[in-house]
């Protein structure tokens, strides 16, 4: 732990996509399969990553008033119609669109997540605090044996990370002073926003979130703790005492 004078986190809120799930790995996958079935080949992961890269900017978007307040999964389709233009794949039903557009529902837990997960649900809460949507969520745990003890989201603020509605909506929700709440995120500008709140933040890496091994492993004023995965997270939280 950083010398910041926190106390010991009584429940911990995490980030999702790319901290807990390997979005990447399973969106190729799952456009993989679809193209193999329906006749179109194209770069997996390049389509993985655009579908993702668009998610900031739509959010912009609504911020901004271009778009109503509307829900991730609805975001995702938007972007997922933009990009089957672009690539011209033009054999998909509705039907298999709208499936295909549900696969951030079906995204595989990193190897330590479900273990990690268990470990520390025996002495903190641990909750989502995600721009996903509670039926994305709820799906994504069931498919992966998640095994949160609340689901929280930006869509109970009708905002999304990082405007601050969302990290001090945790206090409310889970009845918690937000000092003693813990953001664990695997991306520096989510603890960043968290911090600002008032809430302790702890920083996973995840060096294959983007397919190439990249590590950014420096300390930073905001983050009080580094963690290797969930499994080194649990270790030094139930070390910890308070500063």
């Amino acid at each position: 732990m950083n010398n910041h004078n926190i106390k010991k986190p009584r429940a911990l809120t995490f980030d999702v996509f790319g901290t807990v799930v390997d979005w990447r790995t399973s969106i190729s996958r799952e456009i993989q399969e679809l193209g193999a079935k329906k006749g179109f080949f194209i770069d997996w992961s390049a389509f993985a990553d655009e579908w993702r890269a668009g998610y900031a900017p739509s959010m912009d978007r609504v911020r901004n008033g271009q778009l109503p307040w509307m829900t991730i999964d609805s975001l995702h389709l938007i972007i997922l119609r933009d990009l089957l233009e672009k690539y011209e794949i033009t054999s998909l039903t509705e039907e298999e669109i709208k499936h295909l557009n549900l696969a951030w529902h079906r995204l595989d837990p990193w190897g330590d997540s479900v273990e990690g997960l268990t470990l520390l649900k025996r002495n903190f809460v641990i909750s989502t605090l995600s721009n996903g949507n509670i039926a994305l969520l709820v799906n994504m745990a069931k498919y992966g044996a998640l095994p949160w003890d609340v689901i929280l989201s930006g869509e109970l603020t009708n905002h999304y990370k990082p405007d601050p509605e969302v990290y001090l909506s945790c206090s409310d929700y889970l009845g918690i002073p937000i000092e003693e709440i813990m953001m664990v995120a695997a991306h520096k500008n989510d603890l960043r926003a968290a911090k600002s709140q008032g809430m302790s933040t702890a920083y996973v890496l995840r060096p294959l979130e983007h397919g190439a091994i990249t590590s950014d492993d420096r300390p930073e004023e905001f983050i009080d703790l580094i963690a290797s995965d969930f499994i080194d997270l649990n270790y030094k939280l139930t070390t910890f005492t308070d500063s």
